[in-house]
């Protein structure tokens, strides 16, 4: 239960950072060599990297983030939680639109702090609230799955 609180703390500090655009906030809940894995934007390794992230392509694309984490639980090794996320497009052709999504992410941890993020959520459905082109949002799956 006290791993879980943790976790949730953690998690909470991260994505509260975030959403406000403090990068160098949310890179610090992650080790020195960290890895982000945006389901959108790739992998990010390392704080640098992270805090870049969140400056050149959350904050470039979107803005009013809304990131609401749930259900976490944790060993103390590894830590799951469920998550509500939102934004406000910045991208050319959607901008304005609020997009709304359901995930689950998955940490490694290490003293403390995220060596490793991934996240599961539908990808082609926020492409396809963004009102991108079908031919687009194809190749962005293509993409994801390694075959475009």
């Amino acid at each position: 239960m006290e791993n879980s609180r943790k976790f949730e703390t953690l998690l909470g500090r991260m994505t509260a950072a975030v959403c406000a655009g403090d990068a160098q906030g949310a890179a610090a809940c992650f080790t020195p060599q960290a890895v982000y894995h945006d389901g959108f934007y790739g992998e990010f390794g390392g704080r640098e990297a992270i805090a870049r992230m969140v400056t050149e392509f959350f904050h470039r694309d979107a803005r009013d983030f809304a990131w609401r984490v749930f259900d976490a639980c944790s060993d103390g090794r590894i830590g799951y939680a469920r998550y509500e996320f939102s934004y406000v497009s910045k991208i050319a052709g959607s901008e304005r639109r609020r997009i709304g999504f359901a995930g689950i992410c998955c940490c490694e941890l290490a003293g403390g702090l995220i060596r490793r993020y991934g996240e599961i959520f539908e990808r082609a459905p926020v492409l396809a609230k963004l009102g991108f082109a079908d031919e687009r949002i194809l190749r962005a799956v293509k993409r994801w799955a390694g075959t475009g």
